[in-house]
C-alpha cells in the first residue's frame, strides 16, 4: 500500500515539475535535458562483464499494450502483454556484454517483458520460459548503454510481485 502511493504522488510530483517547467519558459520543446532523463518505477540496475548477477523486485499492474512500444522485436517475437507507460527498470551495461539472459518470477504468474536500448529502435520481447509462463528474454551482443525495461502481465492491470534477475556473460 505504501509503495503503491509513493509510486503515485512520485509521478504526479514529477509531471507538475516538467509542467512547471514548460509553462515557465524554462523548458523548450526542441531540447530537454530535464525531460529526455530516464526513469523507471522501480530503480536502475547496473552491470558489468563478469560482475554477479543482479536481482530487482517490482510488480505488474500496468493497461498500456506493450505492443504500442514495438509491435515485434528484430527476431519476429511479438512484444504482448501490458505494463505501465514508464518503464519498471533501467538496465545500464558499463561495456559490451556477450550473453544477457533476464528472467521473471512471479512464483508463476503469466508476465512479459521488453527491452529497449541501447536506442529506441532496439526491441527484445520474451514471453513464457519453456511451460513457465514466467518471461524471459536471453541473447547476444549487448552494447554498453541505458535500456528500458518493462515487466508486463499478459493481461492487463493484473498485478504480480516479481523479482527481475539479470545475468551477463563477457
Amino acid at each position: 500500500m505504501v509503495a503503491t502511493w509513493l509510486r503515485f504522488w512520485n509521478k504526479r510530483i514529477s509531471a507538475l515539475t516538467v509542467g512547471g517547467l514548460v509553462a515557465g519558459g524554462l523548458v523548450s520543446w526542441g531540447f530537454s535535458p530535464l525531460v529526455a532523463q530516464s526513469a523507471s518505477n522501480f530503480g536502475t540496475i547496473s552491470l558489468s562483464p563478469g560482475s554477479s548477477p543482479a536481482s530487482v523486485r517490482g510488480y505488474t499492474q500496468g493497461s498500456m499494450p506493450l505492443s504500442a512500444i514495438a509491435p515485434q522485436d528484430q527476431s519476429g517475437t511479438l512484444c504482448v502483454g501490458f505494463a505501465e507507460s514508464e518503464p519498471d527498470h533501467v538496465l545500464v551495461l558499463s561495456e559490451a556484454i556477450a550473453t544477457l539472459s533476464l528472467r521473471v518470477d512471479s512464483n508463476g504468474g503469466d508476465t512479459t517483458l521488453l527491452v529497449q536500448g541501447p536506442n529506441a529502435r532496439t526491441i527484445q520481447c520474451g514471453d513464457d520460459t519453456g511451460s513457465n509462463p514466467d518471461a524471459s528474454i536471453r541473447s547476444q551482443n549487448w552494447q554498453p548503454g541505458e535500456y528500458k525495461v518493462w515487466v508486463g502481465a499478459f493481461d492487463a492491470g493484473v498485478r504480480y510481485d516479481y523479482t527481475l534477475s539479470v545475468q551477463g556473460t563477457p
